[in-house]
């Protein structure tokens, strides 16, 4: 089982006035430190995992949720990019299998179309082998 998309969200791309924002309110009290810290802390909870037949995404520092589909059974892929995520190569990924609920909402992801990409890739059975991805 090969692992062709594994990233957890990203800080800067994801929100680069936040962060921007908080390096300059570090000088006052520290404030800004204690963001960037508890913002960090908050974007390596998550991971997104694609791999040729899975799609794992889990969450939690202390305590883990982790939720597992197989490609096959995924009915819809949305992406959604604000002009300024798309500026910087993010956005939200939400996946639907059943019902008017999506399973996983991953927000801030680098790439996001290229995740898409590969679920499509995997449910119409054109990749080749364990080949992956030539991008």
């Amino acid at each position: 089982m090969s692992e062709l998309y594994s990233e957890h969200p990203v800080m800067f791309k994801n929100n680069p006035l936040g962060f921007i924002a908080s390096v300059i309110l570090i000088p006052v009290f520290g404030i800004g430190l204690l963001i960037l810290l508890w913002w960090y802390i908050q974007t390596r909870s998550s991971k997104l995992t694609v791999t040729d037949h899975d799609i794992l995404f889990e969450e939690g520092l202390l305590s883990k949720q982790r939720s597992e589909f197989r490609i096959g059974g995924i009915r819809t892929v949305r992406v959604y990019q604000s002009f300024f995520d798309r500026m910087f190569g993010v956005g939200a990924i939400s996946i639907y299998t059943a019902g008017d609920q999506p399973e996983i909402v991953a927000k801030g992801m680098p790439e996001p179309n290229r995740v898409r990409e590969l679920i499509k890739e995997r449910q119409n059975g054109s990749h080749v082998g364990g080949a992956g991805n030539a991008r």
